[in-house]
């Protein structure tokens, strides 16, 4: 791969949901061609017939840059960068069906939020070990705060890019980045990675917080004490605490607890409402990222004696159906410490 001073020509955006699509709208504006990978073959027939995917990203023209498909060797041919956007439950046995596909030398980032259930890995660690050798010195991830329909819109917003390698990182930042989207970037990978499915979890705490009617001291308390519970995790899985003040720290972390265009934040909400995981499920195309995050934010937490009171209600209102009540009730009884703790 030429790592030249100049943008790709060709991309890739596997995955044509809200953010997969705003990706591709980000690169293609700015003059990129790029193939979209596409699930569904109706939401290639309405992209197609109506210049809008209407289904994930409805208000949005998309550029004519822009060419969706259901083929992924079409999608890959001749591709200078490659933005993997499928829901991280996913992603290990797409790689393993489709890796004759990808070529070597081309940066691969992960934009997935989460940790895989049962292996405990994170987007970037499965495709470190469903694509080795040839391909490990050009994987990367993209996180922070972003919501997909302003970065479609192009309003101002900034990210983190994270890769082992320092020139992966310097091409992908000028690869993708324009005056209203800035790419940071970072080696810190395990905070990148570990921040953005945390974040999903407290956010549904604090939608839930919000449900209530709790108000802004509340919800910033749950802000500032899930800061720590991220920075236990983090470190204890070998990461940096500088990380998690960043984009993809507090960053993602103070956008997707603040706002009711989250996913998480409404799931939450919604929960303190009186519906049921199971309600909430059937009414979204989507689920919200936290509702898998929060099973293998307790999986790992365990494994690693890393305690996380927030999450772990979170989980066991989701998995173990206790009443959002009562699990609201167990922390606030919680005995009093020091801050710094």
């Amino acid at each position: 791969m030429d790592f030249a001073n100049r943008k790709p020509l060709k991309a890739t955006v596997i995955g044509g949901g809200s953010f997969g699509t705003c990706l591709a709208q980000l690169m293609g504006r700015q003059g990129i061609m790029v193939n979209m990978w596409v699930r569904e073959p109706s939401v290639v027939e309405k992209i197609l017939a109506t210049g809008e995917n209407s289904f994930y990203l409805p208000g949005c023209p998309l550029s004519p840059n822009i060419i969706p498909t259901v083929s992924l060797e079409e999608a890959l041919k001749n591709s200078e960068i490659i933005l993997l956007v499928i829901p991280t439950p996913f992603i290990r046995s797409f790689i393993i069906a489709h890796r004759e596909y990808f070529s070597t030398g081309v940066p691969i980032l992960c934009c997935s939020k989460g940790i895989e259930k049962d292996t405990l890995d994170t987007p970037y660690e499965i495709l470190r070990d469903e694509l080795p050798g040839k391909f490990a010195n050009f994987l990367g991830c993209i996180s922070g705060p972003s919501f997909a329909k302003e970065v479609a819109l192009g309003m101002p917003t900034s990210v983190t890019c994270a890769s082992e390698n320092p020139a992966v990182a310097a091409y992908v930042q000028r690869a993708i980045s324009d005056l209203n989207f800035r790419i940071y970037i970072t080696n810190d990978i395990i905070g990148s990675e570990l921040s953005g499915a945390v974040k999903n979890v407290l956010a549904i705490a604090s939608g839930a917080l919000d449900g209530f009617g709790f108000g802004n001291n509340a919800r910033a308390a749950l802000i500032t004490r899930g800061l720590f519970e991220l920075r236990r995790l983090v470190v204890a899985k070998g990461g940096s605490e500088k990380g998690i003040l960043g984009l993809a720290g507090v960053g993602d972390l103070v956008l997707t607890c603040t706002s009711s265009l989250s996913r998480n934040y409404s799931t939450g909400a919604r929960l303190a409402k009186g519906e049921t995981i199971e309600q909430i499920k059937e009414s979204n195309r989507t689920v919200a990222e936290g509702v898998f995050s929060a099973l293998s934010i307790h999986q790992l937490a365990k494994k690693l004696n890393v305690e996380m009171p927030i999450c772990e209600q979170v989980y066991r209102v989701i998995y173990e159906n206790v009443p959002i009540q009562d699990a609201l009730s167990i922390l606030q009884q919680r005995p009093l410490r020091s801050e710094l703790e």
